[in-house]
């Protein structure tokens, strides 16, 4: 058996992975202000370490915000930084050192690389979606993924709103003639957005905000959901896809890519839309069938498109957009009045660094504290701060199997000690268990980690003290 573990009772200078616990993420913490007389005295959260006191290794790439990179070294995390992509064979060779990774939407996280990844402890998608991960083999391995749900949304409904007055007005093309030389002064087919009808597919948070920035535009919103949602302003929802199809000027994606949703813009649903309706996508590259796109544009039965998504997309800047990464790349960019962007929806200062703050903290709350919540492949389990007044306190964070009897051998192990808190929740097949055990003297921690390691449903145990 190895030596013992000090457990810190104070921050060392040079102490690797150790902040404050958080104190205001659920009602428990709220709970820590005591009344004393007229005043109130506020019990201090304890620092907390991974007893293994490993020096955290952190791999951030695709030009993450300098925030986030901050925050993680502030953590005194080692942050190795990139502005690139990488491939899932450079993962391969690199990931193996990593505890962490932080990516956007072009590094793939396969199970391929999962295997590789000895150490890694969670995944960080810098960005709304995670289906460049293989969430279901991460959390097989015990790792965590979280996400940006709601930072960039702002972001992307401006973008679709500069795009429906763009496609309208067709500016994207007369500023185009301009730069090659041509004056072309028209107003034949131009019009203004106020009084057409924008259909939303998808009525989430970007659809949401895009639906209250049209209504100021005067447009008449409608929108489809795969759910009943309150509708905001005097947006209305419609019943079937076909309907919002048959009644909009102005159709605008926002939808995961899930197999339900690949190819939901097909042949039949182009046919269904008005002619002379235009057809905008900053959702997912594949929910488009890109080929019938191209025919309905080509024919005249839509004026125009925005694309800012593509079912495969260059590795990096300044990579080529050609027909060897999508065999109609050159066909779709030579037809008029159809946008063309390089994944831009969320690309702005505000939103990046939105992001950036909310998906390190989600990293920073799991490494130091073993908190999931808002990780979207993981039960979601929390524990109210260990305070400086519980000396000797340990925090179990244990994951595993899904299985019949896992608590009661885990509950055996516990039984010399206090368990304080304890919470266990499930998500499929894999199961996490947070506990806060009282009086625990250095010499049993290894004991503890060894006996709950060894239960036969383990995946990974921590503790933090």
């Amino acid at each position: 058996m190895s030596s013992a573990i000090s457990i810190p009772n104070s921050r060392p200078h040079n102490v690797v992975a150790a902040s404050a616990s958080p104190t205001t993420s659920t009602i428990h913490d709220r709970m820590l202000f005591r009344k004393d007389s007229t005043t109130f005295a506020i019990r201090q959260p304890k620092v907390l370490h991974p007893v293994e006191n490993e020096d955290l290794r952190l791999l951030i790439l695709e030009n993450i915000s300098q925030e986030a990179v901050k925050a993680f070294r502030e953590q005194g995390f080692h942050v190795d930084h990139s502005t690139k992509a990488m491939s899932e064979d450079e993962l391969v060779q690199k990931i193996g050192s990593y505890h962490a990774i932080g990516i956007r939407s072009k590094t793939k996280i396969t199970e391929r690389v999962l295997k590789a990844a000895s150490k890694l402890l969670v995944i960080g998608c810098f960005c709304i979606g995670t289906n460049q991960v293989d969430l279901l083999s991460a959390a097989k391995a015990g790792i965590p993924v979280f996400n940006s749900p709601f930072s960039n949304s702002r972001s992307v409904a401006e973008l679709v709103i500069s795009e429906i007055i763009a496609l309208s007005r067709q500016y994207f093309e007369r500023a185009f003639e301009m730069r090659q030389g041509l004056w072309n002064k028209q107003s034949k087919g131009c019009w203004e957005i106020r009084g057409k009808t924008l259909g939303i597919v998808g009525y989430g948070h970007i659809g949401s905000q895009l639906s209250v920035l049209a209504e100021a535009f005067g447009m008449r919103v409608l929108f489809h959901d795969v759910v009943n949602i309150m509708p905001l302003g005097s947006a209305r929802q419609v019943e079937s896809l076909s309907a919002l199809l048959a009644e909009s000027d102005f159709v605008t994606l926002h939808v995961p890519e899930l197999p339900e949703t690949t190819n939901m813009i097909g042949k039949e649903q182009l046919a269904q839309m008005k002619k002379g309706s235009y057809l905008i996508n900053n959702a997912r590259g594949k929910v488009v069938d890109i080929p019938a796109l191209i025919d309905a544009l080509k024919s005249g039965h839509l004026a125009g498109a925005a694309i800012d998504v593509f079912p495969s997309e260059p590795g990096s800047n300044g990579a080529p957009f050609d027909d060897q990464l999508n065999p109609w790349a050159s066909t779709l960019r030579s037809i008029p009045n159809v946008i063309l962007t390089p994944h831009i929806g969320g690309s702005t200062e505000e939103a990046q660094r939105m992001i950036g703050e909310e998906v390190s903290s989600a990293l920073i709350r799991y490494l130091n504290y073993g908190s999931t919540i808002g990780a979207v492949n993981f039960p979601e389990v929390d524990l109210r701060a260990i305070t400086l007044e519980e000396p000797n306190h340990v925090r179990v964070c244990y994951v595993h199997n899904n299985i019949p009897g896992v608590l009661r051998q885990v509950n055996e192990v516990l039984s010399p000690f206090n368990v304080e808190k304890q919470y266990s929740d499930s998500k499929g097949e894999i199961a996490y268990l947070m506990a806060d055990i009282a009086d625990v003297s250095p010499s049993d921690v290894n004991s503890l980690r060894e006996q709950i390691s060894k239960t036969n449903a383990n995946i990974l145990t921590r503790l933090l003290a």
